[in-house]
């Protein structure tokens, strides 16, 4: 019994062994600041040719995915994180603004005072911000002495993994 608990525990660790995680890390060449974007984690990308690119990072073969398309690190112009909650909320609230500063301004003018129809000027801006969806995350520039590479990241669970293979059940 105890020679099968074994064998199962050992199958079960092995199985959720995974490789090493791959990451992109962004380092700026002055200052030496690092920054690691994992995989699986929303960027928006800018090329050099002036494409922008907004999903998941896939890294596969040294070279990075998004939505199925590879891009090369040499021509990434700039790069930032893109949060879904903190697009949500940005999306969200400048829309909300814009329908109530609208809707402000035809209630208004609708009861006798034309000159608050200028409120659906602002109420427009408003609504294509939100739906251009602002980042005010910080930017990654490569003109602005950040170099980008893939590197491949230590796994924890490795280190739990490797523990716990060598205590023993008596």
């Amino acid at each position: 019994m105890k020679k099968r608990l074994l064998l199962a525990f050992t199958l079960l660790l092995t199985t959720l062994m995974p490789a090493q995680e791959q990451a992109l890390k962004i380092t700026n060449t002055i200052s030496q600041k690092e920054v690691i974007i994992k995989e699986n984690k929303r960027v928006k990308i800018t090329t050099l040719d002036g494409t922008k690119i907004k999903g998941r990072i896939q890294i596969k073969n040294n070279s990075i995915f998004i939505k199925d398309k590879q891009i090369d690190l040499n021509t990434i112009a700039i790069i930032r994180k893109n949060p879904l909650l903190t697009s949500l909320l940005t999306t969200g609230v400048f829309v909300y603004a814009g329908v109530i500063t609208a809707g402000v301004g035809v209630i208004i003018a609708a009861f006798g005072n034309p000159s608050a129809l200028w409120l659906l000027v602002p109420a427009a801006g408003l609504i294509y911000t939100g739906i251009k969806s602002p980042s005010f995350n910080k930017n990654y520039k490569s003109s602005g002495n950040w170099v980008y590479e893939i590197i491949s990241l230590p796994q924890e669970k490795e280190a739990i993994t490797k523990a716990a293979t060598k205590v023993r059940i008596p």
